[in-house]
C-alpha cells in the first residue's frame, strides 16, 4: 500500500489535474461566448446596412411611378367633335368668384378665376365650360420646366372655340408658378385668347411670358388655388416626338370635366 506521502502526492496531482480541466472548460466557455457575440456584431451589422439602405435610398422608378401614375382610362367625351360657337353674351355676374375645377387623368386641381384682370376671357371660360366643351379635351403640350397647356378641341395645337376674346394684360403682369393664362398666336395681339390656356410650372416663365421691349403678350385668367400635385404629376410625364423638352405627353392627358364653382 502507498504510505501517506505517496497518497498525497496523488491527491495532489488529482487536484491539479480536476482544476487544469476546470480551467480548460472555462477558457472553451470564453471562447465560444466571446465568438457569439461576434457573430451577434456581425448579424446585426448587416441587418442595419441592408435596413438604411432600403429606408435611404431614392425612390425608385416603381415607387415614385406610384405619386405620378396617371390614368389612361379615356373619358366618355373623349374625340368628340366639338361645337363651335360665336363669341357668347355674358354670363358672369360681377362680385362673384368662379373657380374652374378640372378632374384629369393626372388628378384634379382648381383654378381661381379673375374676372377683374380678364373679365371677357374669363366669361368665355365659363360660359364653355357650362356647354361641356373641355369635357374629353387634352393636354396636348408639355414644356419642361416651362408651362402644360390644354383646351384644344384638336389636340395640336391649332383649335379655339369659333371666336377670340382680348384682355390685354397689364404692363406690370407677372406669371408665377400656378398662373393660368391663354395661349395665343405669336402675330396675335397680346392678351388675345380662344379656348387653349397654359398653367406656369416654373419660376424662370416670366421672361418668356413678357419678354423685355414687349411686355407681358398672354391674357392672365387665374391661379391654381389647389391640386398643384396633379398639375406638376402632367408635367414630369415623358415627352413624346424627337424634342424631349416640348411636346405631346407620352400618353394622353385628358380633361374628363371641368366644372364651374359659384361663390
Amino acid at each position: 500500500m502507498p504510505n501517506k506521502r505517496t497518497r498525497e502526492k496523488q491527491l495532489q496531482k488529482l487536484a491539479a489535474q480536476r482544476r487544469a480541466v476546470r480551467r480548460r472548460h472555462a477558457r472553451q466557455r470564453g471562447t465560444a461566448i466571446a465568438l457569439a457575440v461576434v457573430l451577434v456584431v456581425v448579424a446585426g451589422f448587416f441587418v442595419g446596412k441592408a435596413f438604411l439602405s432600403n429606408n435611404s435610398k431614392p425612390a425608385t422608378a416603381a415607387t415614385s411611378g406610384t405619386s405620378n401614375k396617371c390614368s389612361t382610362t379615356a373619358p366618355p367625351t373623349a374625340g368628340e367633335k366639338k361645337k363651335l360657337y360665336k363669341k357668347p353674351a355674358q354670363v358672369i355676374k360681377p362680385g362673384k368668384t368662379y373657380t374652374a375645377v378640372l378632374d384629369t387623368s393626372c388628378g384634379t386641381f382648381d383654378i381661381k378665376l379673375d374676372q377683374k384682370l380678364a373679365p371677357h376671357t374669363v366669361n368665355s371660360i365659363v360660359f364653355l365650360a357650362q356647354h361641356h366643351f373641355y369635357d374629353g379635351l387634352t393636354f396636348h403640350r408639355i414644356a419642361r420646366n416651362f408651362v402644360i397647356q390644354g383646351g384644344d378641341p384638336k389636340g395640336n395645337g391649332t383649335g379655339g372655340p369659333g371666336y377670340e376674346t382680348v384682355d390685354t394684360p397689364p404692363k406690370n403682369a407677372q406669371y408665377p408658378i400656378g398662373t393660368v393664362a391663354m395661349a395665343k398666336g405669336g402675330s396675335q395681339p397680346a392678351g388675345t385668347s380662344g379656348s387653349q390656356f397654359f398653367v406656369v410650372t416654373s419660376g424662370s416663365a416670366q421672361q418668356s411670358l413678357a419678354p423685355s421691349g414687349q411686355g407681358p403678350q398672354y391674357a392672365i385668367v387665374g391661379h391654381v388655388t389647389s391640386g398643384m400635385d396633379a398639375v406638376n404629376r402632367i408635367a414630369k410625364l415623358p415627352i413624346s416626338g424627337s424634342n424631349p423638352q416640348d411636346g405631346p405627353p407620352a400618353q394622353k392627358v385628358y380633361i374628363n370635366t371641368m366644372t364651374i364653382k359659384v361663390s
